[in-house]
């Protein structure tokens, strides 16, 4: 079975920075499509970035492009999503998500996820 657990929320100013991140279980993260969705109050659960299993490929939402970035280590089975220039739209609860494939974690299809961490831009 594939554990997730986040970290590294909190709340910040507009503009600010923060660094969140997913540590793997015992089994190895490299065979996994790994990203980060997000939950807004009353929204819908929304794609945000994806890597991988090699980390060469990544894709990113329209809406943080540019500013944040996914990245992945596979020897500490650990994936990270740095966020700059972070703006009010931006505050949700933040999950990471690992899948077999680039298509089923976009569509939320046999997907494991972490609990999540919560995100707080102010304005």
């Amino acid at each position: 079975q594939v554990q997730l657990a986040e970290s590294g929320g909190g709340l910040v100013q507009a503009g600010g920075s923060l660094r969140l991140s997913c540590a793997a279980s015992q089994l190895s993260s490299a065979n996994y499509v790994m990203g980060w969705f997000r939950q807004a109050p009353g929204k819908e659960r929304d794609f945000v970035a994806a890597i991988i299993g090699s980390g060469s490929i990544t894709y990113y939402a329209d809406s943080v492009k540019g500013r944040f970035t996914i990245s992945r280590d596979n020897a500490k089975r650990t994936v990270t999503l740095q966020m700059n220039s972070l703006e009010p739209e931006d505050t949700a609860v933040y999950y990471c998500a690992a899948s077999y494939s680039v298509g089923a974690l976009r569509g939320m299809r046999n997907t494991y996820w972490g609990q999540g961490t919560q995100v707080t831009v102010s304005s």
